[in-house]
């Protein structure tokens, strides 16, 4: 009996499925031929499917709204994209076709929202969360959006410390400046450390809002804020914190009657592997159910709900192509497959935190399966790929060196943050700039003679590479 790759694949899991299908023994990926593009454009190559961006996006308000009505929820649901995820205009102009508000993590997203205004892709009216660390630029940046007639732009305080300078700022806004507080959670057991860092103790929030923000008519609080690192899942670790910012927002909320905005952060999961199972309706609901119940018990008004979808509006969206160069067997059990390029460029959060994407042929299909492990061209020994989720080895079609066309493979949802990490073209993760590179050498003399051999990268510089034209009169 010949035990082909795809009998492996249609054993094992349900197949074809969402996204992905088999026409003419080759694969295709959202109905597209991906034979096709290779023959178009050879190998490597990344691609960007824009419609499931909308498509997820759609989704996750639908099942939102529902469970909205299901249970009598008095608070509306809005939805963020977290640029941090992809900045490259293509992406975030799908993203705000669905008229999707957003959230800002450093000083150069804010010149990027100032190009999409310019652009006509926001307004004035569109709801901006700002995250992050707030430096001196940021903040400057971030008051420039309320003086030029931003009306939802809430700034989300990450430390104490940032309150003082927010307040200096404030003082020259002839509105309040609309902020918000962010709760630093406990980590899980298993994390390299027990609280994160973002994010202000939960024991010194309540004293915050006395101190510095219940009698200033400048600020207006506006958003409570929490985010789970491992993101939304069903189990006591995620569900145990959920309640804890629930508690903490109903005991601020008693204090502050304009505290209008309740915000889960991101950290919906996508899919990684074939067999993926995620109950989206069951927890979306239950997510409304639980902030429901405490509103109730605690006889406070129900908020408007935000989350900042980053890698599941846009993961799902992308993937990336190789040819397949040639297989070594380094032993007896360990077969190579070396890929035409490197995965530590092109997927570096697969050797960096270990994550998985769903990987497959595109061609041979028929062939006999075998445990493989994946390699890249550099010389670094961290450059490979060995294991699916759940640390299941990878198997792939069989072939021979000689074959007349080569062994193709994808790996699949890989657009979130891959292009940002591994510094595409020159960006880089959150838009922060890389330093400046000052070289130091001597004279003949002895003496220091110093020189900058590159400033930080520009604005200008970084939006040219994420696709965004400059200004006519540039």
């Amino acid at each position: 009996m010949k035990n082909t790759y795809f009998d492996l694949i249609d054993q094992s899991y349900y197949f074809p499925q969402e996204g992905f299908d088999l026409k003419d023994g080759y694969l295709s990926f959202h109905g597209i031929s991906l034979s096709y593009l290779i023959k178009k454009y050879g190998t490597p190559f990344k691609l960007v499917y824009l419609p499931r961006i909308s498509e997820q996006i759609k989704k996750a308000r639908n099942l939102f709204n529902r469970a909205i009505k299901k249970n009598k929820y008095k608070g509306r649901y809005h939805y963020c994209y977290c640029t941090k995820c992809s900045h490259f205009s293509h992406v975030l102009k799908t993203a705000l076709k669905e008229d999707v508000h957003l959230e800002t993590s450093s000083s150069f997203d804010i010149d990027l929202i100032l190009k999409l205004l310019q652009e006509g892709n926001v307004s004035t009216s569109t709801m901006l969360v700002h995250n992050g660390y707030k430096t001196k630029e940021y903040l400057e940046k971030i008051v420039g959006l309320n003086e030029i007639g931003f009306k939802n732009s809430i700034l989300v305080l990450d430390s104490i410390s940032e309150i003082h300078r927010v307040k200096k700022y404030a003082a020259q806004l002839k509105k309040p400046l609309k902020i918000g507080i962010r709760m630093a959670i406990d980590e899980e057991p298993q994390a390299a450390y027990y609280t994160s860092r973002l994010g202000i103790r939960p024991t010194e929030i309540i004293q915050l809002y006395k101190d510095h923000i219940e009698n200033d008519p400048q600020l207006s609080l506006k958003m409570f804020h929490f985010f789970v690192d491992s993101g939304i899942k069903d189990n006591m670790y995620y569900w145990g914190e959920f309640k804890k910012a629930l508690e903490m927002f109903a005991e601020l909320k008693k204090l502050c009657p304009a505290l209008k905005a309740l915000n889960l952060g991101g950290g919906f999961p996508i899919r990684n592997n074939l067999g993926f199972e995620y109950d989206y309706e069951y927890i979306i609901n239950e997510i409304v159910r639980n902030i429901k119940e405490t509103c109730q018990s605690a006889e406070i008004e129900e908020p408007d709900i935000f989350t900042e979808f980053g890698k599941y509006t846009v993961g799902e969206s992308g993937a990336i192509i190789f040819s397949v160069l040639e297989q070594k067997q380094q032993n007896d059990r360990e077969m190579w497959y070396m890929i035409d390029n490197s995965l530590m460029n092109t997927i570096p959060d697969a050797w960096s935190i270990l994550e998985k994407f769903i990987l497959l042929p595109i061609n041979k299909w028929e062939n006999e399966y075998t445990k493989v492990n994946i390699g890249g061209i550099s010389c670094d020994h961290s450059d490979y790929y060995n294991s699916e989720d759940f640390n299941q080895q990878l198997v792939l079609p069989k072939y021979e060196n000689d074959d007349k066309e080569p062994l193709y493979v994808g790996f699949f949802h890989t657009g979130a943050y891959q292009d940002s990490i591994s510094g595409y073209g020159g960006i880089k993760h959150c838009l922060i700039p890389a330093p400046k590179l000052i070289v130091i050498d001597r004279d003949e003399k002895g003496n220091f003679v110093d020189q900058v051999y590159r400033n930080e990268q520009t604005v200008d510089e970084m939006l040219s590479i994420l696709g965004y034209k400059k200004d006519s009169n540039e």
